[in-house]
């Protein structure tokens, strides 16, 4: 944890983590809107407001529901919540987050899940026949979704069939029904990889999930993580004790013991749905109608005035967390590939996934900025439905998407400085990808760099020098800072 957290960053699980939403003043409490798309718009509404301003949203006394059955909306779209939950104090910016986060990601070591014999999640438990997922307040979120989405802001908890590691992930799951769930995983996901290795085996897949948790573990199930790695392990790591989990009655698998909602249920192969469409973190309805997995729900625990978590998608910007983690991500990968001299790695806020990301060096041979883009495509946290990598000199912000145009505009040359690499990796999320067609795209790799075989020639940048700053502001700093 970074020194002088304090206990602003000790929390247990979501409850505790709402108490500080509160006392940074960054938690709305909402009476009787509808689950009927009034949850979705009010939420869309908030997220507008950006990264620092933007609030939690509890929502109680939703129409039809107990008092008391609420829904937390809009806990990824807050940078001083995530700061916190990830131990990092509030008032980071988003490139200083990055860096941050980059230098404790290489300290990373595993402290695995401890087990419990019990735990809140356990105040009700109902199974089979009684199983009720109508229940909860799951809402409508956006007009033309296909139905009403229970996993926005889920975990999924699976285990390898063949390895026996476990995975969390975050995925799409729609209500059918009061026991049966449709479960939509993108290819190339973990999740999807377990799941397709247990058919060939033609077994069914257990499934756990949770609706409503501790946020961290929604941030670190989104992660880029090296296969194999178990995010219990990695949530344990960053909050420096173990996650407590319990044993899931009916898959054996590990359940957050501290989650408000709990299911768990088996994928059996070939039994599949109608699912769809959903509004997507690319800001489109890029996948219609399709027939998704099933989830046979067969138990049912949540706690007493349980809290339902969503975090919708849609136009950006979205899921704050995901750029800032992602870049993060790529810039350790990076570096170990072997690009030096790395000044700042930022996914833009206002494009999906990184599907705009801006790298910074200092030049230091030939072909250094088209291999720094190479390298950006190819490294985990950067590969996955990328589109456009612009690498930028030094005195560039990478964040600052004003300086990033400045720096296209004047050291680009259209002709020569964008190169194209065809047939990467994305998937039938992307709105690119003509439906029904396999899930590749393009690259584009802009050079905005200074010509390095002239760069010490090119044109002055005009802007007084270090020295004048300084003493400009040793004078009359007062009234400029406006303090």
């Amino acid at each position: 944890m970074e020194q002088g957290a304090g206990r602003l960053h000790d929390y247990t699980d979501l409850r505790e983590w709402l108490e500080i939403a509160a006392q940074l003043r960054l938690l709305k409490r909402i009476d009787g809107a509808s689950w009927d798309l009034e949850i979705g718009a009010i939420t869309e509404m908030e997220k507008r407001r950006g990264r620092e301003r933007s609030s939690v949203l509890l929502f109680d006394n939703v129409p039809g529901y107990p008092k008391g059955f609420r829904l937390a909306a809009n806990c990824a779209n807050s940078l001083p919540l995530v700061a916190v939950s990830l131990g990092m104090q509030p008032t980071l910016t988003g490139l200083e987050f990055v860096r941050i986060w980059k230098d404790r990601m290489r300290e990373y070591a595993p402290l695995p899940p401890t087990s419990v014999a019990n735990g809140p999640v356990m105040e009700n438990i109902l199974e089979g026949p009684a199983v009720d997922l109508l229940k909860f307040p799951t809402p409508r979120w956006n007009e033309p979704d296909g139905g009403r989405y229970i996993g926005t802001d889920c975990v999924v908890v699976t285990r390898d069939p063949e390895e026996k590691w476990v995975n969390l992930g975050t995925y799409r799951v729609m209500v059918h029904d009061k026991n049966t769930l449709g479960l939509y995983i993108s290819p190339g996901k973990d999740g999807r990889i377990q799941m397709e290795k247990a058919f060939k085996r033609n077994e069914p897949f257990p499934v756990a999930m949770t609706f409503g948790h501790d946020p961290l573990l929604t941030y670190i199930a989104s992660f880029h993580l090296p296969w194999a790695t178990s995010e219990y392990d990695y949530a344990g790591w960053v909050k420096g004790r173990p996650v407590e989990v319990i044993t899931g009655p009916v898959t054996g698998l590990p359940i957050p013991a501290r989650a408000e909602i709990a299911v768990e249920g088996f994928v059996f192969p070939g039994e599949v749905k109608e699912e769809g469409p959903f509004g997507e973190f690319t800001g489109y309805y890029a996948s219609d109608k399709q027939r998704a997995p099933l989830v046979k729900v067969q138990s049912l625990m949540y706690r007493n005035n349980p809290i339902l978590t969503g975090t919708p998608m849609g136009r950006p910007p979205a899921v704050v967390f995901y750029d800032l983690i992602s870049s993060a991500t790529l810039w350790n990968a990076m570096e170990a590939a072997g690009i030096p001299d790395i000044r700042g790695v930022y996914m833009i806020h206002a494009a999906p996934t990184s599907m705009f990301t801006v790298v910074s060096i200092k030049q230091r041979y030939p072909g250094h900025a088209r291999q720094t883009g190479a390298a950006a495509i190819a490294c985990r946290g950067g590969a996955y439905m990328g589109r456009y990598y612009v690498i930028v000199d030094e005195d560039i912000d990478p964040s600052n998407i004003d300086e990033v145009i400045w720096a296209i505009a004047t050291r680009s040359d259209p002709a020569v400085d964008i190169e194209f690499m065809h047939r990467c990796w994305s998937g039938p999320l992307d709105p690119i990808v003509q439906p029904g067609k396999k899930g590749f795209n393009s690259r584009a790799i802009i050079d905005a760099c200074r010509p390095y075989e002239w760069k010490d020639e090119f044109p002055n940048v005009v802007e007084p020098s270090t020295e004048l700053k300084q003493r400009v502001m040793k004078k009359w700093g007062e009234i400029i800072s406006g303090d």
